[in-house]
C-alpha cells in the first residue's frame, strides 16, 4: 500500500497504482495558442469543438490533458504550449487526480476547494465560486506560478 501522490515526470495525470478514476476525453481544436499549456483548465472557444483558456471564475469545460494527445499534436514537454489549430485532449469526469498550475500569491492546504483562476490556473475558491477540484497538497506561491496536484470535480 502507498500513502499519498507523487507528482509524475512530463505527465499531468498523477498515477496512484491504479486505484484512481480515469478521465473522459474528448479531442477539441486549440483556436488561441495564448497559455495553451497541458493542465490549464478550459472553456468553449467559438464552436463547440473548439478549446480556450480558462479566464477567472469561468464554467470550465476541462482541463487540457497532454500524455493523451495525438504523437502529431502533442507539445515536447509539459512546459510547451499547444499551437493553433492542433488537436488536443481536454480531460473532464470527477475523481482523478491532475497537476494543474496554481495562480500566484496564494496559500493553499490540502483540502481547500479551488476554482478557476486567470489564464486557466487555479485559484483558492472563494464563495460562489464554481469549484473545479480540491488541492491534494500543500502549497504556497509567491512571484510565481507553481504545479499543484488537484482532485478533479468537473
Amino acid at each position: 500500500m502507498t500513502f499519498g501522490f507523487v507528482k509524475p515526470y512530463n505527465s499531468i495525470i498523477v498515477d496512484d497504482n491504479g486505484g484512481g478514476r480515469k478521465p473522459l476525453i474528448q479531442g477539441l481544436k486549440i483556436e488561441v495558442a495564448a497559455n495553451m499549456y497541458p493542465g490549464r483548465l478550459v472553456i468553449k472557444g467559438t464552436n463547440d469543438g473548439n478549446a480556450v483558456v480558462s479566464g477567472a471564475g469561468g464554467l470550465v469545460t476541462g482541463w487540457l490533458g497532454y500524455e493523451q494527445a495525438d504523437p502529431s499534436f502533442m507539445p515536447a514537454d509539459v512546459d510547451t504550449l499547444y499551437a493553433v489549430n492542433d488537436k488536443a485532449p481536454v480531460l473532464y469526469g470527477c475523481g482523478f487526480v491532475l497537476v494543474a498550475s496554481l495562480a500566484t500569491a496564494q496559500t493553499i492546504l490540502k483540502g481547500d476547494h479551488l476554482s478557476a483562476g486567470a489564464l486557466g490556473q487555479v485559484i483558492k475558491t472563494v464563495s460562489p465560486a464554481v469549484v473545479a477540484g480540491v488541492a491534494m497538497e500543500t502549497v504556497t506561491t509567491t512571484g510565481s506560478a507553481v504545479d499543484i496536484m488537484v482532485l478533479s470535480l468537473i
